[in-house]
């Protein structure tokens, strides 16, 4: 916005990596952009999508930025049992997630789903994507991630926990596997990045 005619940007669309731009022409409703080099290749994060409870609002935002910095490819937020939040504007948190992918550099950004029922998510759960389930139950008792790579997804409990029905239902899916995020019990926002460093580094793009 601060930019002036022939003045360099860089810039991204989520397919054809990062191309270095000179500003053509600007004014105050708009201006054009011609794209000079290919600054940096396409690079899309692993196939790992963050399904978390919303809690307050500048938290939320926080799990959202975080997740879209650390590699997440979709960021879904469900709705449990316990869950106190209301309404989320998806918009809102889409655009937070754009400016974490500008600031950490990156050339892919998560697309943030509608807000979902949990139970209706599980029970069209895909059969081929595996689910790190971060039980607060396990908490000092042990719960280690195993498995390969490949289409993985991360759940984040709400503040109040699961429900012994979500518990029941999580813990019949062959694809759930329960996982300690350390001795103690984890705020949601805190656990969202404990649990995408823990897998990033275990079966992502950190190894």
């Amino acid at each position: 916005m601060r930019l002036a005619v022939g003045d360099l940007v860089s810039v991204f669309n989520g397919n054809d990596g990062e191309w270095e731009a000179e500003v053509a022409n600007a004014g105050k409703r708009g201006g054009t952009l011609m794209c000079r080099i290919q600054s940096a290749g396409q690079r899309n994060p692993p196939d790992l999508w963050l399904l978390f409870a919303p809690i307050k609002k500048a938290r939320t935002d926080f799990i959202v930025e975080k997740a879209a910095e650390m590699g997440a490819a979709r960021i879904v937020p469900v709705r449990t049992e316990f869950t106190d939040a209301g309404r989320i504007k998806r918009d809102r948190l889409q655009a937070h997630a754009v400016e974490a992918v500008e600031q950490c550099g990156g050339t892919s950004v998560p697309r943030v789903e509608e807000m979902s029922v949990l139970a209706r998510i599980l029970a069209a759960w895909p059969e081929g994507r595996r689910l790190m389930f971060c039980d607060e139950a396990l908490a000092g008792k042990g719960g280690d991630l195993s498995g390969a790579s490949g289409p993985w997804a991360i759940l984040i409990g709400p503040e109040g926990g699961f429900s012994e029905a979500e518990r029941g239902m999580i813990g019949a899916m062959p694809q759930a596997i329960g996982v300690s995020l350390g001795p103690r019990v984890l705020r949601a926002d805190t656990a969202a990045v404990a649990a995408m460093t823990l897998w990033q580094s275990r079966l992502g793009d950190w190894k």
